[in-house]
């Protein structure tokens, strides 16, 4: 597993990189009248004006537009004069700079206060501004974050935003960012994805990169006979390993040995469970889950320690007779009770060894269609894993599936095996997954293979598509 390469940082203004929060709040009690205090702090800090003016003008009868007007006016003659940069400010965005890292001013002020403070800052040191302006909602939603990365170019997952307020740390967290919360006037408690320090001294390119979370890549694949029916067949394995960048691989059809040539090829850990299922993975494996013995259709799972955390993973294979989309009349799910006999047989199993703070993977050759792509058929497996709280990566991550079929079968057959009709083309293999995040899955086949029985001198050693799934796992986050 490795960490997401950090594309960019988007930085708060106020509090976060100048010392604003203390002006803002004078002006507000300026404009109040009275002293604020702490039971204030939600409607002032981190608040665009329109909202602190509309709190006011409860209280008062001044109307709103009126308020924040005045409350514009105190607040930008104040940032004229009195505007500091935070500590460490200036040094972490030069450090940046220097990385090649672009950075975002992402603020609820509006433009005109926005431009008076990147006079102060250097308005060359961000690629890209938005304010209150720019967006039709503002923090705490998650649209200024979202408005800078799609002006930069990048995906939230990527990027580490810097907040001094809860409103923009859930803004941005709502957003998909990575997070760094330093406090300016209230406390921030740290949390899953979100890392707390006093100040930016000290805080590095390095530093952010380590709150970036884990990537963590999981492949189902079935090798078809093991791969025999192609020549060289390890060989193009152990180049498809290489090729799709996969963390951990959950194998059907291993004719036993699979697992095991494969792991000690590459240097990785293995389980061979029966004849004919295995996982292998580059990550160390701590517990073998499931029943070894299992027999030629089951499932067997492995525990990973993947250095941000451990996950369950899981690979199955169902019974291949009577495959629904041959029923050309009638019930096409009518012969599906041994599968899902088989796929309850193996959530239980997942169940009996799964624990709260362990997230799953379920990865396999179903041997039938999914009812996500199929809405007018109940296929009743894939629902069984879906009720059992999985989610299928591929249509989380592609969820029209006329557009992106995902088809894994099959990349070598067209034509069914009586010659008289075309082979469905579906999708039945799956990365299924119970606690995490999607950051991107897709279908893989090497090269351009003929179809069967041609086959032998394919570079694409088998008659499945794989399927590979990117999950965020894990981050640096927590506190000093």
């Amino acid at each position: 597993m490795t960490r997401l390469p950090l594309r960019a940082v988007l930085f708060d203004m106020d509090g976060t990189l100048v010392d604003t929060e203390r002006l803002w709040w004078e002006a507000v009690e300026r404009v109040a009248g009275r002293p604020l205090t702490e039971a204030d702090r939600p409607d002032v800090l981190g608040r665009p004006v329109e909202h602190t003016a509309a709190w006011l003008a409860a209280a008062t009868a001044t109307p709103a537009g009126d308020l924040a007007d005045v409350l514009h006016r105190e607040f930008a003659d104040r940032v004229r004069t009195g505007v500091v940069p935070r500590p460490g400010a200036l040094a972490l965005l030069d450090a940046l700079a220097r990385d090649g890292v672009p950075t975002a001013l992402v603020t609820a002020s509006p433009r005109s206060v926005a431009a008076t403070v990147l006079d102060v800052l250097g308005a060359g040191r961000f690629a890209v501004s938005v304010t209150a302006d720019d967006t039709d909602r503002t923090k705490p939603a998650p649209d200024p974050y979202l408005a800078a990365c799609r002006a930069l170019g990048v995906e939230p997952a990527h990027c580490v935003a810097v907040e001094d307020t809860e409103t923009g740390v859930a803004s941005a967290e709502a957003a998909g960012c990575a997070v760094l919360a330093v406090p300016s006037l209230a406390p921030i408690e740290p949390a899953p994805g979100r890392t707390v320090r006093p100040s930016l001294e000290d805080v590095t390119p390095a530093t952010l990169r380590s709150l970036l979370p884990g990537r963590l890549r999981v492949m189902t694949w079935n090798l078809w006979y093991g791969g025999t029916k192609v020549r060289d067949h390890r060989a193009k394995q152990l180049q498809v390993v290489a090729e799709t960048g996969a963390d951990v691989i959950g194998l059907q059809e291993t004719y036993g040995s699979a697992a095991g040539e494969l792991a000690e090829a590459l240097g990785w850990h293995h389980h061979r469970a029966g004849k004919n299922l295995g996982v292998i993975s580059r990550h160390p494996i701590t517990a073998v889950l499931g029943d070894p013995d299992v027999g030629f259709y089951g499932a067997a799972g492995v525990r990973v320690d993947t250095g941000c955390g451990e996950v369950d993973v899981w690979t199955v294979h169902l019974d291949y007779e009577d495959y629904g989309p041959y029923v050309t009349d009638g019930d096409p799910t009518a012969h599906e009770g041994v599968r899902l006999a088989q796929m309850r047989d193996t959530l239980a199993r997942i169940d009996a060894t799964a624990t709260a703070d362990v997230p799953v993977v379920l990865v396999g050759d179903f041997n039938c269609p999914s009812h996500l792509d199929r809405p007018d058929t109940p296929w009743p497996v894939t629902r069984a894993a879906e009720e059992a709280g999985f989610a299928d990566s591929y249509r989380e991550a592609h969820p029209d599936p006329v557009r992106d079929p995902g088809h894994t079968w099959s990349p070598v057959h067209d034509e069914h095996e009586d010659g008289g009709r075309p082979e469905p083309q579906d999708r039945i293999d799956f990365v299924l997954h119970r606690g995490l995040r999607v950051l991107d899955s897709r279908t893989h086949v090497s090269g351009t293979p003929r179809n069967w029985p041609d086959v032998e001198d394919n570079a694409w050693p088998s008659d499945h598509a794989a399927v590979i799934t990117a999950f965020s796992l894990g981050s640096g986050a927590g506190s000093v």
